[in-house]
């Protein structure tokens, strides 16, 4: 597995792992090249120059980004930057003996431009069968559409390669990918494992008490990401028109993966409306360094509500937890959901970009009896195993590996 990162509660992070569970399972060995990897991704190579947040990656995205023309010194900066990288990823394969590579989202989403480079051309040159999982397309960003690096994005996000196999996540970008670059991916959503269900439901009061709750608050759980696509601000404005004191917004995850005038405005935001705003940091799981963690779910457990009213999403993994964990939602109509999701049949509570009354009314109706929402709970979670679950995995995925497998790569 190659990318920038693998750790932390992203969801490209999250889905690799579910990937690699999956994977061992069936009999394959997993090791992990990235420029940050957490406890749980091991063995592995950590290359800190792979890192989408260095000063010298930074400074690149902002010179091709939000411009249409680059410097001489950028384009030899970029060309240093890849070359930089392609001995540590030829040495990660020669290390771990790696008979398959499998790029998630480092080849479609453009954050880490001379890693990219690097791993296309290391692929050409060596011959490696590889699958690249794609999360989110350069096209699907706003802020990457006007760029100065239009060829770089052409050759290698992604590329085309004869011993490359493409995975995406939603039938949208397996259209868009067939139309821009004349491949037909797989398509494998997101998933959880439904069949097995939770190793632990979460402790709703564990929560609650650790983070400073009563037992009366109404917990409105944003469970993502401080970044603008998550359109937090309309749960700030669900919280504002419910017009109750006990209504508590609570972030779990980090901010600052694009930058913290986000986050100062949602709180800027909830101050004017009079709406109490509470980053919550949690966990998927205990680690050895922090048993006292704050743990995700338990933060689902204590949910009166999960809110996902995203802008745009790749697939919405929170979305999944939910379901997962059989927490009724309030969900913004983004363009997967209404393409590959609501259409399974999964009840919602249901806005289209903005708070209405009817959504209002539902939730309101939803606080005073929760009870009445758990045949829809336990038919959510239903529909998401046979729609959602690992085997979706081993069913789609294993073949790609094993075909790939099949091939004899050129040595590294």
């Amino acid at each position: 597995m190659i990318s920038t990162r693998f750790s932390g509660l992203d969801g490209v992070s999250l889905e690799s792992a579910k990937v690699a569970e999956v994977l061992e399972a069936a009999g394959h060995h997993v090791a992990w090249f990235a420029g940050e990897l957490g406890d749980s991704f091991q063995p592995g190579m950590v290359h800190s120059r792979a890192h989408f947040e260095t000063e010298a990656n930074r400074q690149l995205e902002a010179a091709c980004f939000g411009t249409s023309t680059r410097s001489p010194e950028i384009t030899n900066a970029l060309r240093a930057s890849a070359e930089e990288l392609k001995e540590p990823l030829r040495q990660f394969l020669r290390d771990y003996r790696i008979d398959v590579v499998i790029a998630q989202n480092v080849l479609c989403i453009p954050m880490q431009l001379p890693l990219g480079i690097a791993l296309t051309e290391v692929l050409a040159e060596t011959g490696t069968p590889a699958v690249a999982h794609h999360h989110d397309f350069f096209w699907e960003r706003e802020r990457f559409m006007v760029n100065a690096v239009p060829d770089i994005l052409g050759a290698a996000f992604p590329p085309v390669l004869p011993r490359l196999r493409h995975v995406v996540i939603h039938s949208g970008a397996a259209s868009a990918l067939h139309n821009r670059r004349g491949v037909d991916p797989t398509v494998l959503p997101n998933v959880m494992d439904f069949e097995r269900g939770p190793v632990h439901p979460g402790d709703g009061e564990r929560f609650r008490g650790q983070a400073g709750f009563r037992p009366d608050d109404i917990i409105l759980l944003q469970p993502t990401r401080v970044v603008p696509r998550k359109g937090i601000e309309l749960t700030v404005d669900l919280a504002a028109a419910l017009n109750d004191e006990r209504v508590k917004v609570v972030i779990t995850h980090p901010e600052g993966d694009e930058g913290h005038e986000y986050g100062t405005f949602l709180r800027n935001r909830a101050d004017q409306l009079g709406v109490q705003l509470c980053f919550v940091p949690t966990q998927p799981q205990h680690t050895a360094a922090d048993t006292d963690a704050l743990l995700l779910p338990d933060a689902y457990a204590a949910a009166d509500l999960v809110t996902f009213p995203s802008l745009i999403e790749g697939f919405g993994n929170a979305l999944l937890e939910a379901f997962f964990y059989r927490r009724p939602v309030f969900v913004n109509r983004y363009a997967v959901y209404v393409s590959d999701i609501a259409p399974t049949g999964v009840r919602c509570i249901e806005i289209d970009g903005a708070v209405d009354s009817l959504a209002v009314g539902q939730v309101r109706e939803l606080l005073a009896d929760p009870a009445a929402w758990k045949a829809h709970v336990d038919a959510n979670y239903d529909i998401s195993r046979a729609h959602f679950s690992y085997r979706v995995i081993r069913d789609r995925l294993l073949p790609l590996l094993e075909d790939a497998a099949s091939t004899n790569p050129v040595p590294a």
